[in-house]
């Protein structure tokens, strides 16, 4: 009687159950890579100035594919959202959706494209390796088998102009909307000063500064990098207002300023790491002085924040012990160090500041 029942509830279960979670997220891969495709034939800034068909798009990618399958990668990316389409097939012609072209059209200035380009190029290839890394606990990028260890990753960046630029890009294009929501919704007037340790090409500057008159800015980094950032900080007239400051923030003292931040820093390093910046961070702050992570900071019962859990993975791809937190981890990490108090301040998407008062 029991297994029947048994038997008879399980038969009932399996009517209410469906596999179309299992399969979205487990052949995810495609629609992901139909996207990134997208955005590496700059499909989005082809479409900028308006509609096409697939046999133009064809033409103007030089595409020895079927016809058939240019309509199945456009319809695809239709059914995804991020394209429109009036007409079918021969009929058919292309445009843009509203968020794609404002975000992916590369001749706007809302363009966040550059970490698309850097997954395609990069993070697409070294995330087949996520189970040789959650096996061994070491890197999967560019640094896998060489000795001297993520750091030359970056050395190596940087002697390449034109990878170098695709990475700031990346790190500014993934920050955008975060830094715009915090310039908008942290009160900077009460603050002369603002240090953006590991700030890249002064992207966090330029936002607060067009956003707070009065602030003065510094943007803290490698010494290669700074002719992209004062390039950068010109182009918006901003010089007078914005100095870039070549320097490494492991190695120097870290220049004086009321408020400091840091965008997508933290979470690159091992908590030892973590504790040996923050403590230098507090020591550089005055009384009353500010610290900011800008992060994809994972909520503490570490159920919801999905994609700050998948960067967390992406930082094992890429630094091998390095992790992202929580603000139960950050409150830990910043009252060891000497702050009072900390707060959450959401931005946009997953992605909050972390913010420490000393």
């Amino acid at each position: 009687m029991n297994t029947e029942l048994t038997a008879e509830k399980t038969t009932q279960l399996k009517g209410q159950l469906t596999p179309s979670k299992i399969m979205q997220v487990g052949m995810g891969f495609w629609a992901s890579k139909a996207l990134l495709s997208a955005v590496h034939f700059e499909l989005f800034t082809l479409l900028g100035p308006g509609p096409l068909s697939a046999h133009d798009i064809q033409e103007k990618l030089s595409s020895k594919a079927s016809i058939r399958h240019i309509y199945d990668w456009l319809d695809t990316l239709v059914s995804l959202g991020f394209l429109e389409r009036k007409g079918l097939l021969d009929q058919a012609v292309y445009s843009n959706a509203e968020d794609t072209d404002f975000f992916l059209d590369m001749k706007k200035p809302g363009y966040m494209g550059g970490i698309l380009e850097m997954a395609n190029n990069r993070l697409y290839k070294h995330w087949m390796n996520l189970d040789e890394a959650l096996l061994t606990g070491q890197q999967q990028n560019e640094s896998k088998d060489d000795p001297h260890g993520n750091m030359d990753f970056f050395s190596k960046l940087y002697q390449d102009p034109g990878k170098l630029q695709e990475f700031m890009n990346a790190m500014s294009g993934i920050q955008t909307g975060n830094f715009i929501a915090l310039s908008n919704k942290f009160n900077f007037d009460n603050y002369s000063s603002l240090l953006d340790v590991g700030g890249a090409d002064g992207w966090l500057s330029i936002q607060v500064c067009l956003h707070h008159t009065d602030i003065q800015c510094t943007t803290f980094d490698l010494p290669p990098i700074e002719p992209l950032a004062k390039k950068k900080i010109e182009s918006y007239g901003l010089k007078d207002r914005i100095q870039f400051m070549p320097g490494d923030f492991f190695k120097d003292e870290l220049p004086k300023a009321d408020i400091i931040v840091m965008g997508n820093i933290l979470h690159g390093m091992n908590e030892e790491g973590k504790l040996q910046l923050l403590d230098k961070v507090f020591k550089t702050l005055p009384d009353g002085g500010v610290f900011m992570t800008v992060e994809n900071i994972i909520d503490n019962e570490r159920r919801q924040n999905t994609f700050g859990l998948l960067m967390s993975l992406n930082m094992l791809i890429e630094n091998g012990d390095a992790f992202d937190y929580t603000l139960d981890d950050f409150k830990n990490w910043t009252s060891r160090a000497g702050f009072k108090r900390v707060e959450l301040l959401p931005l946009s998407g997953p992605t909050s500041a972390a913010i420490a008062y000393k």
